[in-house]
């Protein structure tokens, strides 16, 4: 439906030039949405992937492993690939056990801040904490804490004038609302965040309120990764997921021009339905894609068990136990695998040994000494879609 624009313009100076800023209204859109049949068919397709996915995750010998731990690190990676990183999953995992990445340091201090920032959220709504803006706050101060960004305010809402695209407001592609409406603006989200007479599906919430996230851009820098945890928050605070095992980054990495272009869209044309029908197939794509994954990963571990079992009949304990920490963590030195599995380091060497003769895990550093072991297939899977540009 075309509404025309869900806004109005300010006048405002910025850079010394006058330009014209723009203030969206509140959520939802008026007149309301018109979701037809293949929209509503859509939506409930959606809903079946969410419920399959929320579904896996008490069937997971170790979800902590296979999402918690993984699947966060991957969502960090594309969601900071989006905004020009070059890091990738390997890049992170190396940085976390204090091996120098193959990156700049920038990178991937930002993707593991990234991380912080997801699990500092996500542990604030299990306490009870209320989806709100002091706790999206929280989650941008985490976000910048360290390298890129850090000067940017961390944590505040901005303060001047910010803009998309462009060398400087005047040839912006999209200047957002002027410093002075944000808190407004963003109260107002809050609002539509919590609001319960409205009628509208979660899906459909989360979708309406990652665009208007993304239209106020409420911070000098981080937004886009802001907003697109957002989605994830919203789903979890709403109880349609239990476990955060949502990401929409790859998807919207797969689609990047056209989800750019549906954001744009939305602002000059009020064509809420098109972009809804984007969200919500990225949704169902995305929820179908990560329970392959899940199924693919304990396929995969089911046989490298039965493999070690078989080649290794009584000596298969320790390896099996090493291996245990391999699933929890793709790559693993030898003191983390001993203070994982409770082994003594001695038996954790030669446990990982027989793993490597068996070409489940594979030395990647060549020392003698702080060895650091990787299970390639494992990490082959959860790397699809998040290699560095």
């Amino acid at each position: 439906m075309q509404r025309g624009e869900i806004g109005r313009y300010e006048e405002t100076i910025a850079g010394g030039e006058q330009v014209r800023a723009f203030v969206p209204a509140p959520l939802p859109p008026v007149p309301p949405l018109d979701p037809d049949g293949t929209l509503q068919q859509a939506l409930e397709s959606a809903v079946l992937a969410l419920g399959r996915l929320d579904g896996i995750a008490p069937l997971l010998p170790d979800q902590a492993a296979l999402f918690l731990y993984a699947y966060v690190r991957k969502e960090a990676v594309l969601s900071s690939q989006i905004e020009g990183t070059q890091s990738s999953l390997s890049d992170l995992l190396l940085f976390e056990s204090e091996e120098a990445p193959g990156v700049p340091l920038d990178d991937v201090v930002e993707v593991s801040n990234y991380v912080a920032a997801l699990e500092h959220g996500l542990r604030r709504l299990r306490e009870g904490f209320p989806l709100s803006n002091r706790l999206i706050r929280e989650i941008h101060g985490i976000l910048l804490s360290r390298g890129r960004g850090s000067t940017k305010t961390p944590g505040e809402f901005r303060r001047s004038q910010n803009w998309i695209g462009g060398s400087r407001p005047g040839n912006a592609a999209f200047v957002p609302p002027p410093h002075t409406a944000v808190a407004d603006c963003m109260a107002a989200l809050e609002r539509f965040l919590h609001a319960t007479d409205d009628g509208l599906p979660v899906l459909i919430r989360a979708g309406l309120a990652h665009v208007q996230f993304e239209t106020i851009h409420p911070f000098l820098d981080g937004n886009g990764r802001v907003g697109r945890l957002l989605i994830t928050l919203l789903l979890c605070h709403a109880s349609v997921l239990r476990e955060p095992l949502l990401y929409l980054s790859l998807y919207f990495k797969q689609h990047r021009t056209a989800y750019y272009d549906l954001l744009n869209d939305v602002r000059r044309t009020g064509d809420w339905e098109s972009w809804i029908a984007f969200f919500i197939d990225g949704v169902r794509t995305t929820a179908e894609g990560a329970v392959s994954t899940s199924h693919r990963l304990s396929q995969l571990f089911a046989a490298d068990r039965t493999a070690i079992e078989r080649r290794f009949g009584r000596r298969a304990g320790s390896a099996l136990r090493v291996y245990g920490a391999l699933t929890e963590q793709p790559m693993l030195s030898l003191p983390s695998a001993s203070t994982r599995t409770g082994l003594a380091f001695r038996t954790t060497a030669s446990a990982m040994e027989l793993l490597v003769d068996q070409g489940i895990a594979r030395e990647i550093t060549g020392k003698r000494r702080g060895r650091l072991f990787v299970h390639d297939r494992y990490l082959a899977i959860l790397n699809e879609g998040a290699e560095a540009p």
